[in-house]
């Protein structure tokens, strides 16, 4: 192809985030009369690794040409393909379609990669045949076998002086090192069968938080949300604890059955359940979120909106924090002791210490389906509420005997059949999931929403 089209071309060059080009590599042509998608699948013209740009949607967003102006100018328009993160315009959100001119900034999500739009101009005709036009371009990390192995960099061949901060924010370190330090403590209590179940049980419990964490993708300071478990630790071990089984067991019809040969029907076990574990404990659980906000009232910004809750992503951090904290306590004070008592006193020390880590990592491993669970769709609720305070109690009631009744049902179910047990926790995870994914909806951050995507986007 020769003439008009050969006066002018234009390219994508990917740009670090100073605003410094990557090199050749990673420039990418655009041509006159096919368009150019982006995004991580890997049938997109300029394809980003999936595993360094998390925050780009599969197909984000395309380039367009537009049809030749009359002295034979070509033009592009760049267009949001309905991305989870959004497509930003030199700092601004792209809405629908705009024309690019030569400079222009493209940024997929905030913070994620940036593409500078540029022209060329050719002086002489250049031939450009059809079959370059329907080749696919090169993905970005693409490597010109051109280059003389002798040009390898310093920091090529040690990327740790030139990651910086993605180090942290997209290497996932500070969970590294954290595995890490509790790898070295489990070898360090073998031996110590109790010191050893408090650090298995606490990574475990990690592990699961942070899961929960990324998923809702907002960030909040880690002492705030060690803080509301550790609260509700407290709140157990306080003599309110004894008040609320008094009021919710003994007042009202909450009393749980004594053992497993009491006979009581299902829709008594329910009750029982629903007054007695899930209204309980839920309120209970609740109390570290009901706190931060009140605290947070008090306080000047940005300190009020760090620890407070003010919308619903802040009560679900805040409320499966709080869960973490009720269920260690509840699984290495309760259960885990009893159930090794019990098998030890039937076969021997050996035995009990066995079947108390048996019951152990279930029991924390499935609070994702369980108590974090509840409380995190109870927190949806209570962010929901501050949202929109002229229904706060309307919204408030409706997701405390929501997740009430999910606990109940856990419980309940527990006495019959496993798989009916399956079916439930399955239920409660995918509430909590939905709670989630509303919850992104609506935050008023949710440009800087980092949220981990574990499916393609819309």
């Amino acid at each position: 192809m020769t003439g008009k089209y050969a006066r002018q071309n234009a390219f994508l060059r990917l740009v670090s985030g100073n605003g410094a080009a990557y090199g050749s590599d990673f420039r990418y042509s655009l041509f006159p009369t096919k368009e150019v998608v982006i995004g991580r699948d890997p049938s997109c013209q300029v394809v980003l690794d999936a595993m360094i740009y998390r925050m780009v949607s599969r197909r984000h967003a395309v380039v367009r040409p537009l049809p030749p102006s009359p002295d034979s100018e070509l033009g592009w328009v760049i267009c949001d393909l309905n991305s989870a993160n959004g497509t930003y315009l030199n700092g601004q959100r792209l809405q629908g379609c705009q024309q690019l001119v030569s400079g222009d900034r493209i940024t997929l999500g905030y913070d994620g990669p940036e593409l500078l739009f540029e022209y060329e101009f050719n002086h002489q005709s250049t031939v450009i045949s059809s079959i370059a036009e329907a080749t696919s371009l090169p993905p970005a990390g693409y490597q010109n076998t051109n280059i003389p192995d002798s040009s390898v960099s310093f920091t090529q061949l040690f990327p740790i002086i030139s990651t910086g901060k993605d180090l942290t924010r997209k290497a996932y370190l500070i969970p590294g090192v954290l595995t890490v330090v509790f790898v070295v403590l489990m070898f360090a209590t073998v031996g110590d069968p109790q010191a050893n179940q408090v650090v298995v049980g606490t990574y475990i419990a990690f592990a699961a938080y942070y899961f929960i964490y990324q998923l809702c993708g907002k960030r909040k300071p880690w002492w705030v949300l060690m803080g509301s478990g550790l609260t509700t630790m407290l709140i157990l071990l306080s003599p309110l604890t004894d008040f609320f089984i008094f009021f919710f067991r003994e007042v009202l019809p909450g009393s749980l059955p004594a053992n497993q040969q009491e006979s009581v029907t299902f829709t008594e076990l329910l009750i029982r359940y629903f007054f007695g574990a899930g209204l309980m404990e839920e309120l209970l659980k609740a109390l570290p979120i009901l706190g931060a906000y009140a605290i947070a009232r008090s306080l000047s910004s940005p300190w009020r909106e760090r620890i407070g809750v003010w919308e619903p992503l802040d009560g679900i951090l805040l409320g499966t924090a709080s869960a973490v904290g009720f269920t260690l306590l509840e699984t290495l004070g309760q259960y885990v002791p009893q159930i090794i008592q019990s098998v030890t006193f039937q076969a021997g020390d050996g035995a009990g210490q066995l079947a108390g880590l048996q019951l152990l990592i279930p029991r924390i491993l499935g609070s994702v389906a369980g108590h974090m669970a509840y409380s995190g769709y109870l927190g949806y609720f209570i962010g929901l509420a501050v949202l929109k305070p002229r229904k706060s109690w309307q919204i408030l009631l409706v997701g405390y005997l929501t997740a009430a009744g999910l606990h109940a049902l856990w419980n309940a179910t527990g006495t019959i059949n496993g798989l009916l047990l399956v079916v439930v926790g399955v239920l409660s995870y995918a509430f909590l999931m939905a709670a989630i994914l509303k919850a992104r909806a609506l935050s008023p951050t949710r440009e800087q929403n980092f949220a981990t995507r574990f499916l393609g986007p819309k």
